[in-house]
């Protein structure tokens, strides 16, 4: 393997290093060309099951990689393989690895085969979860597939250096910034352009002028669409000239180059390295007339829809053939009459090349040979347990059978190896001796190896998760000091941003005005408008710049003004942040807290209870459903003890109601995963949370008044729900459930039931049929009336317990209709 791409801050090299380099360059395009080619003759012979390759791009990233300093943070897409070998955190076997989906992520280090080929990441933390010092390292956030995704996180990435150059309480925080001078990195496809995600990155960095470097790599089609159908001028450099920066005004400095020039994309590369390091202006590099070789992936081949003339036109224009013949061509006359070449014959290059060609074949083979080596040792282990447990067994043919079958594949993986454990065990079903106890324990440790392979890191693991933040109860004073709630949130994030200076709060409206509801009113005043800052109306590239802080050592928190204006970043909170620490295998975190409020607003657009499809989209970050404000804050307290993302839906109903002032402000905490009990009672339980949870508590006394005792409990925490199974304990007294919100049929309230019957084994102590209580169908109507027939009513609550009671014992609740 080649060394990596020098990164020069001399002006000027001698002609020997800038030979050394060139050549050097050309090898590390070639060993990516090389994997590019193999990777694809891996995929079709069955080896690996999916390809998408950076061939054609090598020459632009080789650039990029020159400018590229340590501590700068890259957000790219899967075509980026060049330029992590030239910063040296890919190696020809570790590409290899990852498209064998090797899991061991010390071999396979980008996700440890969880994700596929092409997608790079390096590792911000340590064994323990802590932060490595990331200005010490060469950093790149963990790539997505989903096209444009990665935009919202890079602006936050670029954000991160303006703050720590700007905000003195972060200054400090040096193993994540050396004075702001870091540049995040952005890679996109052209087409990809078209996405709302990068329209929307490409103004809020112009708006915020932060340090960002976005290429873009264009080859004229989007899979097999031409860029006719896919860009305004075919162009996207022409689209954005009005962005252009001039005198007196944001913007941002566009340059446009061909993918093929070697030179000029060097040159190109530091002067926009220097714009964005040291004024803070955002960067666009369109880079045109770039290639494709192999189309987009190995699930088809170009030739289907390019012309033959333009099929030629990138055999003429392949960049690293480009690069070859200015290696030949080159010639400088020194002063003294000297002419000085790269290579004195071409037989130099071939050589070379010969080489490169060599360290990839090399480690494709040492790469399958690791991967296979180790599922051909747990194969031998099986065959011979089998064979043990089919003498044993009076069923030996059939074992037998599945023990051969098992022996002929040649390179078998995992699945093979369960799948003739577990059918061989049905066979044993009637039998007792040793080897089936053994047989049984393989198949058991095997699962269990296997849930820590695939099923591991989905939230923290270590000392920093927030399920690990114990309880800590709000202190008051003796003469109670009741106030409007939302003055509890205002004064605990006034105790927040002094305890934690690392602490960011932005969203709309969230700065000058102190939010819609007041919670954050005077803060921008008291901490500036880095600490509480407003944003543009842009909800995804609002959790965008939250994933980038957080990803950098901050401790932001972002606020989407509605939760059914959550829907807009849903994408970015599902593929991107709800999944970082998982498909990094726990190597990358974003400890980013999304604050926002709903329940109960009348409207079909403020409704604000779209939970099933919430938590069913975004497994990975904890969602948090406080009854009241204090709840809340106690939350936000929690989560900024630990490193894991949250959301936390406020009561949009609860700003004004009373509650009493806690004295002991950023300090107590609501306990994560636990509900509360905030009944007791001995006829019905009724789980329920938020603003719901209120009405059921008010239509309480009414059903005393008839008679009925329910038990009332707060959900409080829907991701994760109840680990101490309170919930069944309840059920245990009672023996009947009804589960009450204001999601649609089906949502929220099936998955309480499934945690509470199916997970908790609460079935065993019903005596009569679980319900739901929900919203209607569709979206809340407007106006008082509208809001009433769509959603629970506390009339909806009383029948609804009381036909459970009725079904129960007729005799004593007689019906009511």
């Amino acid at each position: 393997m080649p060394q990596k791409t020098l990164i020069q801050d001399k002006k000027e090299l001698s002609f020997k290093d800038f030979k050394e380099e060139v050549l050097n360059d050309y090898k590390i395009a070639k060993i990516s060309r090389e994997c590019s080619l193999l990777g694809r003759r891996e995929v079709l012979t069955g080896k690996a099951k999916f390809g998408i390759f950076g061939d054609g791009k090598e020459l632009p990233q080789l650039a990029m990689a020159k400018a590229f300093k340590k501590g700068d943070f890259r957000s790219g897409y899967y075509r980026d393989q060049t330029f992590m070998m030239a910063i040296g955190e890919l190696t020809a076997q570790q590409f290899f690895a990852g498209l064998y989906a090797h899991t061991n992520i010390e071999i396979e280090p980008m996700s440890a085969g969880r994700q596929m080929g092409g997608h790079f990441a390096t590792h911000s933390l340590n064994e323990d979860g802590s932060w490595k010092n990331l200005t010490e390292q060469y950093n790149s956030s963990a790539d997505i597939s989903p096209t444009a995704a990665q935009m919202p996180r890079l602006l936050g990435l670029a954000q991160a250096s303006k703050i720590y150059r700007n905000e003195k309480s972060v200054q400090h925080k040096t193993n994540f910034s050396n004075k702001g001078n870091e540049v995040a990195w952005g890679t996109i496809g052209n087409a990809s352009t078209s996405e709302g995600l990068f329209f929307e990155t490409i103004n809020a960095a112009g708006v915020l002028q932060v340090p960002m470097i976005i290429s873009v790599w264009d080859d004229e089609y989007g899979i097999s669409v031409h860029a006719k159908h896919q860009t305004t001028k075919e162009s996207i450099s022409e689209v954005l000239k009005g962005f252009q920066r001039e005198n007196n005004t944001n913007g941002y400095e566009i340059i446009v180059v061909d993918g093929w020039d070697y030179v000029q994309l060097v040159d190109i590369y530091n002067k926009a390295a220097i714009i964005a390091r040291e004024q803070h202006v955002p960067v666009l590099i369109h880079v045109k007339e770039l290639t494709q070789p192999q189309g987009h992936s190995t699930s088809g081949s170009h030739e289907r829809y390019k012309a033959k003339e333009r099929l030629q036109w990138e055999k003429d224009h392949d960049c690293i053939e480009k690069m070859r013949e200015w290696i030949l061509d080159f010639e400088l006359e020194t002063d003294s009459g000297e002419t000085l070449r790269f290579v004195d014959s071409e037989e130099e290059i071939i050589i070379l090349e010969k080489e490169a060609k060599k360290t990839v074949n090399t480690a494709k083979r040492n790469a399958w040979n690791a991967y296979n080596n180790e599922l051909l040792a747990e194969t031998t282990v099986a065959v011979k347990l089998l064979n043990r447990v089919a003498e044993k067994s009076k069923n030996k043919a059939f074992i037998h059978k599945y023990k051969k079958d098992l022996e002929k594949i040649t390179e078998p993986i995992i699945k093979d190896i369960l799948i003739a454990a577990r059918k061989s065990l049905r066979y044993l079903k009637e039998e007792t001796f040793a080897e089936k106890k053994e047989l049984q324990n393989f198949i058991k440790a095997t699962v269990k190896n296997a849930d820590k392979i695939y099923s591991s890191y989905l939230l923290s693991e270590n000392k920093y998760s927030a399920l690990n933040i114990e309880e800590k109860k709000p202190v008051y004073t003796q003469n109670q000091n009741l106030v409007d709630a939302r003055v509890i949130m205002r004064d605990n994030f006034d105790a927040i941003l002094k305890k934690h200076p690392e602490v960011i709060i932005f969203g709309e409206d969230a700065g000058f005005i102190g939010d819609v509801n007041q919670g954050l009113e005077g803060l921008q005043e008291k901490y500036g408008d880095i600490r509480v800052a407003d944003t543009g109306i842009r909800e995804a590239t609002i959790i965008g710049q939250g994933i980038g802080l957080a990803m950098r050592g901050l401790r932001p928190i972002a606020e989407i003004q509605y939760l059914d204006y959550l829907l807009y970043a849903l994408q970015i909170m599902s593929d991107d942040l709800a999944t970082l620490h998982y498909r990094t295998f726990g190597k990358q975190k974003a400890p980013l807290i999304i604050r926002t409020r709903g329940h109960r607003l009348e409207g079909i657009w403020h409704a604000g209870s779209p939970m099933g499809g919430i938590i069913n989209n975004i497994r990975g970050i904890h969602v948090l459903v406080p009854r009241n404000m204090t709840k809340a804050a106690g939350f936000y307290n929690t989560l900024l003890e630990g490193d894991e993302p949250a959301l936390v839906i406020e009561c949009l109903n609860g700003y004004r109601l009373k509650e009493e002032l806690p004295l002991n402000l950023a300090e107590f905490k609501t306990k994560i995963g636990v509900v509360e009990t905030v009944k007791e009672g001995t006829d019905i339980t009724i789980v329920s949370y938020g603003s719901t949870l209120r009405i059921v508590q008010e239509t309480s006394k009414e059903l005393q008044q008839a008679g009925i005792n329910i038990e009332i409990i707060d959900a409080q925490s829907l991701l994760p729900f109840d680990l101490n199974n309170d919930c069944v304990k309840s059920l245990a007294k009672t023996n009947k459930l009804l589960v009450i919100d204001e999601d649609v049929p089906g949502g929220a309230s099936a998955y309480l039931l499934q945690e509470i019957l199916e997970k908790q084994n609460g079935y065993q102590y019903l005596d009569s049929k679980p319900c739901t209580l929900t919203a209607k169908a569709h979206r809340t109507a407007y106006g008082t009336d509208g809001d009433y027939f769509s959603k629970p009513s506390a009339e909806d609550v009383f029948e609804k317990v009381y036909d459970i009671m009725h079904e129960s014992n007729p005799e004593k609740y007689k019906s009511l209709y």
